[in-house]
């Protein structure tokens, strides 16, 4: 069977192999949440099944649980009521090493296509996963679906291709020959072993629990390594189904399903240090917050450990063509999802004297006020405005917002609740927009997250390029935004960022967005400032997971002279 699984993936794989090298634009899994795509009923199934979950417990036993635990509630306003296995972590750290003995034996053919044939049916279930998303993160539908289902499985479609690539780059074997004399030679025959570096966390995210954990968790697998999936309390739900079609897949192959483990907590009671410390785990995928994720990489000595934090995104105007169209965009990448991106800009940067456009420069205060007028454009129609938005995954978030209100500067568009008709009952927030000077950097040189955006007066273009990249290297940042009509400050701009490890998009108008990172193309956080110290995705991710160990024999006489 598993033989079949990579066989019948085969071409899937080969495509996104091809993807990696050219970088040019390519998906496996359609983006469209349609019926003519994913089957006329699969709107109607996916709801069903998310909706039979909810109030029941986990339905697949695992080793080492200790308790059932469960505390999501959906920022739409309902409690979903699902319990998951909360583990003794001895009990499950050792079955989890158990369960890699034939599977690490296993050659990478054949874990490749498991890997493969689970993020196939993850497809299949992609509006399942939707309302999953939506329930637990916030997420409008529309973004729930694409983020939590196709994107998502890219991005782990992605990790499988890095991790092939990286192990099939030595032979299996080879006969080694070495003239010792004249006369004679010796040959050895060799053979190279992937070996796994064993136990393997993943720790999700509340807000984009897939899209951030299928990387590591398939790096991971493909590599020949067990994985413990540990999700956040507030979304565990999405990575559970994750999990249970792991499982799944990986028992048809006729490997031990342990491979694959859910370990749950709540925040009162954290399990996280106690597992990416524990001395069986040799791995650690993390995606959160910065004191956590310092904490991390700090104390996790056993593991390697790769960590996606946050930083200080920010956007520099110095020259524009169309105001409108900047505006438009901009207002978008400030309002999708209530700034619960990690790539969502946060400070804008415009020069006390304005900016350059087709039409002459533009003022400070014209500039700042086309901005807001974006975003009440955008936010004026409701249905749109509660699609776009979303919901507010985490109420520690609101509260993030009246701080920064009352902290000082001048609030050019105050945040607040936007009504959801269909649910009535949702935590909504939309951006507040405050403008300060650049010496008050006490308010604006520090991670703000969700709908908080600062515009910042300064000197000049170089004073901003400079704050911007002074603040990736410092505090962090994975995006950057520049619209300029010069070529000089679009190369200096990308020297700064660059050298910050900051990925920099440039006069971004249209249905292209400084937010979005494609995969088998964008490399998602550099690893070269303190957002994180991986990248998503490319060969470093992958080559550590496991070594290449090899084995000599001399080879006989008579079968040297025979090759």
């Amino acid at each position: 069977m598993s033989d079949g699984f990579f066989e019948s993936h085969r071409s899937r794989l080969e495509d996104a192999l091809n993807a990696i090298s050219t970088r040019e634009y390519w998906s496996a899994f359609p983006e469209v949440p349609s019926g003519r795509i994913y089957g006329e009923t699969a709107k109607t199934d996916g709801i069903e099944s998310f909706k039979a979950r909810l109030g029941a417990p986990w339905p697949i036993e695992q080793p080492g649980t200790a308790a059932m635990v469960g505390q999501e509630c959906s920022p739409y306003g309902m409690d979903l009521g699902v319990t998951y296995p909360s583990p003794d972590l001895d009990q499950l750290c050792a079955a989890s090493a158990a369960a890699m003995r034939d599977w690490k034996r296993a050659d990478v053919q054949t874990r490749t296509g498991v890997c493969l044939e689970i993020l196939d049916r993850l497809n299949r279930r992609s509006f399942e996963m939707a309302n999953a998303v939506m329930h637990t993160t916030g997420q409008g539908f529309m973004m729930a679906f694409q983020a939590g289902g196709p994107h998502a499985q890219d991005r782990g479609l992605e990790a499988v291709a890095y991790a092939y690539a990286e192990m099939m780059r030595t032979p299996a074997s080879a006969i080694w020959t070495k003239q010792v004399s004249k006369t004679d030679s010796i040959s050895l025959a060799k053979d190279y072993r992937i070996v796994p570096r064993g136990v393997a966390v993943t720790v999700g995210c509340s807000t984009f629990p897939t899209w951030n954990s299928y990387p590591g968790i398939f790096a991971s697998l493909a590599t020949g390594n067990s994985v413990v999936v540990k999700p956040h309390p507030g979304a565990v739900l999405p990575l559970a189904i994750t999990v249970e079609v792991c499982r799944e897949v990986i028992a048809e192959a006729g490997f031990d399903p342990n491979l694959v483990l859910l370990a749950c907590d709540t925040t009162d009671a954290p399990i996280t240090a106690g597992l990416v410390t524990h001395p069986e785990v040799r791995i650690v995928d993390y995606t959160g917050g910065n004191e956590f994720g310092d904490w991390v990489e700090a104390n996790a000595r056993q593991a390697v450990v790769f960590t996606e934090k946050a930083g200080v995104n920010a956007m520099i105007l110095d020259g524009i063509a169309d105001m409108r169209a900047v505006s438009g965009n901009l207002a978008f990448s400030l309002c999708l999802y209530s700034g619960q991106m990690c790539t969502t800009p946060q400070n804008i940067y415009i020069p006390e004297a304005g900016i350059e456009t087709s039409d002459g420069t533009m003022s400070f205060d014209d500039v700042a006020g086309a901005i807001i007028k974006g975003v009440d454009w955008l936010l004026s129609e409701p249905a749109r405005a509660s699609e776009i938005l979303g919901a507010v995954q985490n109420p520690a978030t609101i509260d993030r917002v009246e701080a920064a209100r009352s902290a000082g500067g001048t609030v050019l568009r105050d945040g607040g609740p936007v009504d959801n008709e269909h649910f009535p009952e949702a935590r909504t927030c939309s951006p507040l927009i405050i403008q300060v000077d650049e010496g008050d950097d006490r308010l604006y040189q520090q991670e703000c997250f969700g709908p908080i955006i600062y515009i910042v007066r300064t000197r000049s273009t170089a004073r901003s390029i400079e704050l911007a990249a002074d603040a990736a290297h410092r505090l962090g940042a994975l995006t950057c935004g520049l619209y300029s009509l010069n070529d000089d400050v679009i190369d200096s701009t990308v020297d700064a960022m660059s050298d910050a490890g900051v990925a920099l998009s440039c006069n971004l108008t249209g249905q292209i967005y400084v937010n979005q990172s494609a995969a088998f193309s964008d490399f998602h956080v550099s690893g070269a400032n303190p957002a994180g110290n991986a990248t998503l995705c490319d060969g470093a991710f992958v080559a550590s997971r496991f070594r290449t160990v090899a084995s000599r024999i001399p080879v006989p006489a008579s079968v040297e002279a025979t090759t």
